[in-house]
């Protein structure tokens, strides 16, 4: 809607998992082929970019960022109910995904990229403490501060999405639509949206 067509997402990752190579490689150097990661996208949102903000400003030194935020219980309430708990929680859940690594590659590609979100946020940046919500709370807080800090003044925005096109249109320098601000990746919609990713299908 602002002119951004492709922007990379956790979702083009699921649905794109042979290119895990790219975000493992800067994960393990701090750096990647970013021509070959970054072909025909126009920006990056959320995971799996977000974790490499610093090498990512390294590479586009006149990239803007885009720090959002919102209330921290809300926050904790939807990683919780949503990736926390991504895959299969009952046995037959279990054994139904245990059929489809037997036989499609495409899903075990799929799962190595799960694994690799997990890895990072939750036994990386969270120490593996994420049910103790004292402790995400002050992670989460810390990273908040850490990107106040690094990213220069007139390259950040801290956003709000409850504060509407306004601050974010006059950031990038485009004309706000007339159109409400969308709301297209709510909570209620992961479970359902994850097996069409898992098949490839773009939600």
């Amino acid at each position: 809607m602002l002119g951004f067509k492709r922007v990379y997402h956790m979702k083009e990752l699921l649905v794109n998992p042979h290119n895990l190579h790219y975000w493992k490689t800067l994960s393990e150097t701090g750096d990647t082929d970013w021509e070959g990661l970054y072909d025909g996208y126009d920006a990056t949102v959320d995971f799996p970019g977000y974790p490499w903000y610093k090498e990512h400003m390294n590479r586009y030194p006149d990239a803007r960022v885009i720090l959002t935020v919102r209330d921290f219980e809300d926050w904790y309430r939807s990683v919780d109910s949503t990736v926390f708990r991504a895959g299969p929680q009952t046995p037959g859940e279990k054994l139904k995904m245990m059929g489809k690594l037997l036989f499609s590659s495409r899903a075990r590609n799929v799962v190595q990229c799960i694994k690799f979100f997990k890895k990072t946020f939750f036994a990386g940046e969270m120490s593996g403490q994420f049910e103790d919500k004292a402790h995400a709370k002050k992670v989460w807080e810390n990273h908040l501060a850490e990107v106040k800090r690094y990213v220069p003044k007139d390259k950040l925005l801290v956003y709000d999405v409850r504060d509407g096109w306004a601050p974010l249109c006059d950031f990038l320098g485009v004309e706000a639509p007339k159109e409400e601000l969308p709301h297209l990746n709510k909570k209620e919609n992961f479970k359902a949206m994850l097996p069409k990713l898992m098949k490839g299908e773009m939600a």
